[in-house]
């Protein structure tokens, strides 16, 4: 997903549920998994889950990814 951003390929802004989004603006933002948690008020299997959900959608992994992600998609500035 980020390389064909990267060529200019225009991407879907419905890839991620917002639910998803919420969890890739808080990976971004450095927050762990139980502090996501604790926000969203799920579980931290749940979180859990949803990062593999959204790595599995994205094509990337680790938190560096969904943070490149995030901002290439204006979930969070630079």
């Amino acid at each position: 997903m980020l390389e064909r951003a990267a060529r200019g390929e225009q991407i879907a802004d419905d890839v991620l549920t917002p639910r998803e989004r919420e969890v890739v603006k808080l990976v971004a933002e450095g927050h762990s998994s139980k502090e996501i948690a604790q926000t969203l008020v799920i579980s931290t299997k749940t979180v859990e889950r949803h990062r593999s959900n959204i790595s599995e959608k994205l094509g990337v992994r680790g938190q560096a990814g969904l943070t490149r992600y995030a901002i290439r998609s204006g979930l969070i500035e630079a």
